[in-house]
């Protein structure tokens, strides 16, 4: 990708791909679902994830998975706010800009 991928636009993603789970998600499935999007690392979207639970965005529970624990993400209901609030932002982005390159404004 040839733009720049700020954090809001990280948190959008990130909510959008957990929300998708009803039960919540691990952090590499995350990293795969966000990757069929956009070309980030891991070690990008931690720090994302650990933004997202400290603003109540997601919680945090662990599950354990072969003798290991596995640490899921679910968004909460002030996650799924904000992503509300995402989409329509982008929404509205995407369209004007949209218009912009087919020369509509």
């Amino acid at each position: 990708m040839v733009y720049n991928t700020g954090a809001a636009l990280l948190d959008a993603i990130v909510l959008a791909v957990v929300s998708k789970e009803e039960e919540g998600t691990y952090g590499y499935k995350i990293t795969q679902d966000v990757r069929k999007a956009i070309d980030v690392s891991e070690s990008t979207l931690y720090p994302v994830l650990r933004r997202l639970q400290k603003d109540a965005c997601l919680e945090v529970y662990d599950v354990e998975c072969g003798g290991r624990n596995r640490r899921y993400y679910r968004i909460t209901d002030a996650g799924q706010e904000k992503l509300t609030m995402y989409r329509e932002a982008w929404e509205d982005y995407a369209s004007k800009i949209s218009a912009l390159f087919n020369g509509e404004i």
